[in-house]
């Protein structure tokens, strides 16, 4: 199943006819108190909901998905988690390119560890990205992101995967310098997620899946999951020694090489095999 959000938080479900509105299983939701719970609740309830998805896309009509606006497929994340260098040929370019590594040696995942992206800098392929600092650098960096469904802490590499709901395209999108990662790329629209969430049922192998992102039509970045460093289960695993995860928080698993510099006016199209493609495009941000 793949499911999406689109316009004024419509609820959809994305077949290969297009885009059913499911908006009014939202109705199901248990009611929200206050404080509002950690984790999205629809993602929590995603398994209870699914049947009655299922029925509705049976007998609704399809929209055009080229008609709407897509949005962040997660509404509510508790966090966004992203993993930095972990692609071994990233490390490699990162340290020739002095745009990108100022002077610094460059290490990998083992080194870093894991860094927090602000939930604030969240959009859909269809919102666009508003890039700011046009002084400076501003890269693309396309990968798998994790979406998890259910919570847990100290979770074991082997029932990792079962904490899955679903996967989609992710756009961690970096103004460089000498500043912490996550203050660089927390930045108001930094962080694209989209263009649905296609459910763990769908991907048979996340740790073998094409990809691919292209600027204007020229391909940038083109790898394969299985040249991840840290893999999603080890992923999962090392986060939950940290964090409790919770559903709906987003885990970016790392970029490859090919990152390279965005300018107003570009058209990124990012693709993932099983996963979904999507178009994002680049713009100033208002009074730069």
């Amino acid at each position: 199943m793949r499911l999406c959000r689109f316009n004024d938080d419509r609820l959809g479900a994305v077949t290969g006819t297009g885009i059913h509105d499911v908006t009014e299983i939202i109705k199901k939701l248990p009611p929200q108190k206050w404080p509002a719970q950690f984790g999205d609740a629809l993602i929590s309830n995603l398994d209870l909901l699914r049947p009655d998805i299922e029925a509705l896309v049976d007998g609704g009509d399809a929209i055009d998905p080229e008609t709407v606006t897509l949005r962040s497929p997660v509404a509510n994340p508790s966090k966004i988690i992203a993993a930095p260098v972990n692609y071994k040929k990233h490390q490699d370019e990162a340290n020739r390119d002095k745009e990108i590594n100022f002077g610094r040696d460059v290490k990998t995942i083992d080194h870093y560890g894991l860094f927090l992206k602000a939930n604030s800098s969240l959009v859909g392929p269809g919102e666009g990205i508003a890039l700011r600092f046009p002084d400076r650098r501003n890269d693309h960096e396309v990968e798998l992101a994790v979406i998890i469904g259910k919570p847990g802490n100290e979770i074991s590499r082997d029932d990792a995967l079962s904490h899955v709901a679903g996967y989609a395209i992710g756009l961690d999108i970096s103004v460089r310098g000498t500043e912490d990662r996550s203050l660089r790329k927390s930045i108001d629209s930094y962080s694209v997620l989209g263009p649905w969430i296609t459910t763990a049922d769908e991907v048979k192998d996340p740790g073998n899946l094409d990809f691919s992102l292209t600027v204007n039509g020229e391909i940038r970045q083109q790898s394969n999951t299985s040249e991840l460093i840290f893999d999603v289960p080890r992923l999962i695993e090392y986060a939950s020694t940290f964090y409790t995860l919770h559903p709906g928080d987003i885990i970016m698993t790392g970029t490859p090489e090919g990152v390279g510099p965005l300018q107003p006016g570009d058209i990124l199209a990012a693709r993932i095999e099983s996963v979904g493609a999507m178009n994002v495009e680049i713009r100033a941000t208002e009074g730069a």
